[in-house]
């Protein structure tokens, strides 16, 4: 059970890092909440929205007392901040971050001794295609899977204390390996991502006066932020070009099928990604999943 945290400083507050600020807030989890960015006008609207307590550009201050600091940064800079934020917070500080992909970035971390002895890595699968502070929500996390991706360097004090604040969010937690948590984030998230914005860009912009609810539900990630996008896709490469491949194999059986006018091949085809959606479906309404 969390107990209340002194200080909880957020690295990026945009959707997630806000939507933890609210939930802190919310919940009455933390007497302070202190936002770190590089754009003051974002971090005072974060403010007003009531996100966090204060902001300041200034890492160095803004980890100065913290008991628990989380790393709300794209992929590729979230190593970078670990480090940063080990080399100014206390001695005693928590640091975890809300990356989607984890073996780079536990590997790039661990190489430093401070920075490993304060770091336990995290993803709360909670995000959508919106992006920014006022996006963020105080529920975003309740009931949603946080992954924890500790190695056999992670203290256990600390990740005990990760646990503890993670569910404190309302999330269910999963602990993989780092590498275990890549291979299927590449299947569940970032392959759907992927076939998302394929499907979005291949349909002609003159057809689009007769698309709907299909293309709007097959799409809808796709208006997700692309830069953020190709850092997830580089940093998690090898096992998103192997989901690519399955993928491909997958349309590669509707393909035949309809090559040699194979009715029964096509029901079948058909009927076994029915069975894998009726499973997810029925995940959901035991509450197994994310709602």
């Amino acid at each position: 059970m969390l107990e209340r945290l002194g200080t909880v400083a957020i690295i990026g507050v945009g959707l997630i890092g806000g939507s933890i600020g609210q939930a802190l807030r919310s919940r009455g989890l933390a007497a302070r909440v202190v936002g770190i960015g590089r754009d003051p006008a974002r971090l005072a609207e974060a403010v007003q929205l009531g996100a966090i307590d204060t902001g300041t550009t200034e890492l160095a201050r803004g980890v100065d007392g913290a008991e628990v600091v989380v790393v709300c940064t794209p992929v590729t800079r979230i190593a970078d901040d670990v480090r940063d934020v080990a080399e100014f917070g206390p001695e005693g500080v928590l640091i975890t971050d809300a990356g989607s992909t984890k073996q780079r970035i536990v590997a790039a971390v661990e190489l430093d001794p401070r920075s490993r002895a304060c770091f336990v890595g995290g993803h709360p699968i909670a995000g959508s295609e919106r992006k920014g502070v006022a996006s963020a929500a105080p529920d975003l996390f309740d009931g949603k899977a946080c992954i924890l991706t500790p190695t056999e360097n992670t203290p256990p004090e600390r990740l005990q204390r990760a646990r503890d604040f993670w569910s404190g969010l309302g999330c269910r937690l999963i602990e993989l390996s780092p590498r275990k948590h890549d291979s299927a984030l590449a299947l569940t998230s970032h392959l759907p991502h992927a076939v998302a914005a394929a499907l979005a860009g291949s349909i002609p912009r003159e057809t689009l006066t007769m698309a709907a609810g299909a293309y709007r539900d097959g799409t809808r990630v796709a208006g997700s932020d692309g830069s953020l996008w190709a850092g997830i896709f580089r940093e998690n490469r090898a096992p998103i070009l192997e989901s690519l491949k399955t993928f491909r194999d997958s349309l590669a059986g509707l393909e035949s099928a309809l090559e040699a006018d194979d009715e029964r091949g096509i029901i079948a085809w058909w009927e076994h990604a029915k069975n894998r959606r009726a499973h997810f479906d029925s995940l959901n309404d035991s509450g197994s999943l994310n709602r």
